[in-house]
């Protein structure tokens, strides 16, 4: 019988110095034994695509309400974009695919229903208590509340992905240090390229929705040379083609345009800097992964362009205000009622074994859109059912 080789030696022989190597991984919180050929970071992506938590993103905002249209990105939609983005990046880069590909679809777990809407509403609810951060409920997701194995509580991932979802930072994301995962110093390099993934998804799908949607305009894009220049060498490629198919290969190009810019940046700093381990990645001082200067100058313009166009177009804002009226009046209500939340989740409050605002907020952070917006009607509206 011929000798098999473990995905430890494969890794080894294909993975980069600086990527982080199975063997490597600092482990679970609780010891179980290992798989004899799927990797711990197999594993962890395996568990997070199967948990309640990554399912219920089906019926999260990203920016459009799950009932505004079936076509527009939903919070797992996003996710797996941003997933399939960051695992082209691993790959181009020598990185670990597993563990890169674990953490881009963990990294919205923590969002609570209506987008950053719901957030910041959530947010504002819990002043008294350090506020709500999606990132940090995230990782309580995976370490404390999603409940399917026997003898501890959580999915019980690697260190690694649990420090990749802790450290994730965008335009949207600010986490704050936490000493069991190094506040100090930097992610490994595959959570830094998740971040970015995460970052040239929603640029690029916002645009294409912000136009299906019809807030935004063809002509208003222009000003966006990101756009611009890749929309005009479209057009002179596929001179007859209709503006549906145009849009899609623009927004394919502005997608490889930056992810190839962001490859060639990244590798062009490790060689720089000579960065041969993991422990120089997180040592660095920076994020190694970045755009450009120039493309980051042309993301900066389309951030700001769809800041000022869509994110603040009065219907995004009307259905932010209704969110966050929403979640108020369900605070309010379980607030004042606990027995209002259902049996088991009340029963820790009763129990002592979690205070009223802790398990109120779990249990609104966990709701999606539908599930919110009927628990309202259930419990403000007299002629529905309860």
């Amino acid at each position: 019988m011929a000798n098999k080789t473990s995905y430890k030696d494969l890794e080894a022989a294909r993975l980069a110095p600086y990527a982080v190597k199975s063997v490597e991984t600092r482990g679970r919180r609780h010891a179980e034994p290992e798989h004899p050929f799927r990797t711990p970071f197999q594993r962890d992506r395996d568990r997070v695509i199967h948990c309640n938590a990554f399912r219920r993103l089906e019926y999260k905002t990203q920016v459009f309400v799950f009932h505004e249209g079936d076509h527009y990105r939903t919070r797992l939609t996003h996710t797996i974009e941003v997933a399939q983005i960051t695992r082209t990046i691993a790959r181009a880069l020598g990185l670990n695919e597993d563990l890169s590909e674990a953490i881009a679809l963990a990294h919205d777990l923590g969002h609570p229903p209506f987008g950053h809407s719901g957030e910041e509403a959530l947010n504002k609810l819990l002043k008294g208590h350090g506020g709500f951060e999606h990132n940090a409920h995230g990782l309580r997701i995976v370490e404390e509340l999603e409940t399917r194995y026997p003898g501890f509580n959580g999915l019980n991932l690697t260190w690694e992905v649990r420090e990749g979802i802790v450290k994730h930072k965008s335009a949207h994301d600010r986490p704050g240090d936490n000493d069991e995962y190094e506040g100090g110093k930097c992610a490994c390099l595959e959570a830094q390229i998740a971040d970015i993934a995460d970052e040239i998804a929603y640029n690029n799908h916002d645009i294409d929705d912000g136009l299906s949607s019809e807030m935004l305009g063809p002509d208003a894009l222009r000003e966006v040379a990101l756009w611009q220049e890749n929309f005009e060498a479209v057009k002179k490629k596929f001179p007859a083609a209709d503006f549906k198919v145009l849009k899609c290969q623009t927004i394919i190009r502005i997608i490889n345009s930056q992810v190839t810019d962001l490859v060639e940046t990244i590798t062009n700093a490790l060689e720089a800097d000579n960065v041969a381990s993991v422990d120089a990645v997180r040592s660095r001082g920076a994020n190694i992964a970045a755009f450009s200067k120039g493309m980051k100058e042309k993301n900066k313009q389309l951030k700001k362009f769809l800041y000022a166009n869509l994110y603040r177009h009065h219907r995004v804002i009307r259905m932010a205000d209704k969110a966050e009226r929403i979640l108020d009046e369900l605070w309010k209500a379980y607030t004042r009622a606990p027995r209002l939340l259902p049996p088991r989740d009340y029963s820790l409050i009763e129990s002592g074994a979690m205070p009223a605002w802790r398990v109120i907020c779990d249990y609104i952070a966990g709701m999606t859109d539908r599930f919110a917006l009927d628990e309202y009607k259930k419990l403000f509206d007299p002629y529905e059912r309860v």
